[in-house]
């Protein structure tokens, strides 16, 4: 077999979310297949934080990092627009621009993978004549869902979300309208028919990689893989790769004060609490939060942003993480004062892997992203679920309702305010009852099965190994013409 380094593009929609697992999968083909990779991050107009992560992840040399220049949607989009078709406006933007990286290059990709948002280079792909791969960032049951939403839009009439039964996914957990990714849940909207217009696109790739591992998600995966209904939406059978679970590395190459104050506390006694890098809180869920948590008497570590009473996309878009403003004014009469003893107040942003990976950390109130969710399971942290946006009510169901390891509100934060009582209660159980114990073991059960699928010889190993094959194949088939 030829061994002649590969060279792999991966291209990274905009947003945090979407740049760690990138940079993630880059570093894991750079180190362990020996692949030269090249990152093209598309920026926005608001991604200072973006940037400046990007300079540092440059910084190590093991990959090529290079960020494709914002493009002004302004004119595009008011403030009715949603996420997902601002995503999809950012990346058309952005097409000309990966085009000419690519077109520059002296040793053009052997293989381009995008993520998610980034469907829409298939066409500078098959003009350069590259072997393209969709990331799928989030998990199996997300993907047979986004999968199955052509068959969904022709079968259902009305909004998913008025339906009084579950939908079926063919081989898979069947999904409470309520637990309908925010994408689906208004047909009306421009949102809906950009976020099928991404299926389709799906079917256009070589094959598609997910962010998760076999013993995580068996049945799905095989239902992905062979069940019939789900193979004929694809039209031609899709080879799947579950190359998970990826996750930063842990680098405490300095003791901040979060983690300096973290090694003085008990083993598993404390509760993380952060809504990841676009999520926010309204001003009176912020106040029953922070009543919770002083109520419950559990030490915390909470990451605390500026609330955001209005529209939740508008929140994650415009949270860049460059904000450092610490006044908290936003938060109870005396609550810093009161809790002064028990709990760490953080303004914006903190290490979040090092963190949960922290043998003091015991619990993690979480919104349920999948990057969020992934470096949770991985370090063994059970969760409270609190999901805002996104697919982030499937992820809270599976981590409740299959995994065991979470607990959740009764009725979803997006659509109630959850009570302090509540809040203290969740808290009182996930760290000090014998249902916490039993739930806290299922998850250092799937920190150990992670560890075994990354493993050289574990699934998602494997799963990477072949992937590295079909590219070196499309190589080789492409110089026999």
């Amino acid at each position: 077999m030829d061994n002649t380094q590969l060279h792999v593009a991966i291209v990274s929609s905009p947003g945090m979310g979407h740049l760690i697992p990138v940079l993630v999968l880059g570093n894991r083909l750079a180190t362990h297949h020996n692949i030269k990779i090249t990152i093209l991050a598309i920026t926005t107009t608001s991604s200072s934080f973006e940037i400046k992560f990007l300079k540092k992840s440059n910084e190590k040399k093991t990959i090529e990092i290079i960020p494709i220049p914002s493009v002004d949607i302004s004119h595009l989009i008011d403030s009715t627009t949603k996420v997902v078709s601002q995503f999809r406006l950012l990346v058309r933007g952005a097409l000309p621009g990966i085009r000419s990286v690519i077109a520059s290059m002296n040793h053009r990709p052997d293989a381009l993978i995008v993520d998610i948002f980034g469907t829409q280079i298939v066409s500078i792909a098959e003009e350069f004549n590259i072997p393209k791969y969709v990331f799928h960032t989030t998990n199996a049951w997300v993907l047979a869902l986004f999968i199955y939403l052509q068959v969904l839009d022709q079968e259902i009439e009305g909004e998913y979300v008025d339906l009084k039964q579950p939908l079926e996914i063919p081989g898979c957990k069947a999904l409470q309208p309520d637990d309908v990714v925010d994408p689906m849940m208004d047909r009306s909207d421009q949102q809906y028919h950009e976020y099928l217009k991404l299926t389709m696109e799906y079917t256009c790739f070589d094959g598609i990689l997910i962010n998760t591992w076999e013993d995580l998600e068996g049945e799905t995966i095989k239902a992905l893989r062979s069940n019939e209904k789900l193979q004929s939406v694809l039209k031609v059978p899709l080879p799947i790769y579950p190359i998970g679970p990826l996750r930063r590395t842990i680098e405490i190459t300095e003791r901040d004060e979060v983690i300096q104050w973290l090694d003085n506390q008990n083993y598993e006694s404390i509760l993380f609490v952060s809504f990841g890098s676009g999520g926010a809180l309204s001003s009176q869920q912020m106040i029953e939060l922070a009543w919770g948590l002083e109520l419950s008497q559990q030490k915390f570590v909470w990451v605390v942003r500026p609330p955001s009473d209005g529209d939740a996309d508008n929140a994650y878009l415009n949270s860049n993480g460059s904000h450092t403003h610490g006044t908290f004014k936003y938060l109870p009469e005396g609550f810093l004062a009161r809790t002064k003893d028990m709990g760490l107040v953080v303004p914006m942003w903190a290490k979040q892997a090092e963190i949960l990976s922290h043998s003091s950390v015991g619990g993690f109130i979480s919104h349920c992203g999948w990057n969020s969710t992934i470096e949770s399971l991985t370090n063994g942290v059970p969760m409270i679920a609190w999901p805002l946006h996104a697919e982030q009510k499937m992820n809270a169901t599976m981590l409740t309702e299959e995994l065991g390891v979470a607990i959740r509100p009764a009725v979803l934060p997006t659509k109630k305010l959850v009570k302090r009582e509540e809040i203290q209660g969740m808290v009182r159980i996930l760290m000090d009852t014998k249902e916490g114990e039993s739930i806290r073991e299922k998850a250092k059960k799937l920190k150990i099965s992670a560890e075994n699928a990354l493993s050289e010889g574990g699934s998602s190993y494997n799963s990477m190994c072949e992937l590295v094959k079909d590219i070196r194949r499309g190589v080789s088939r492409i110089s026999a013409r």
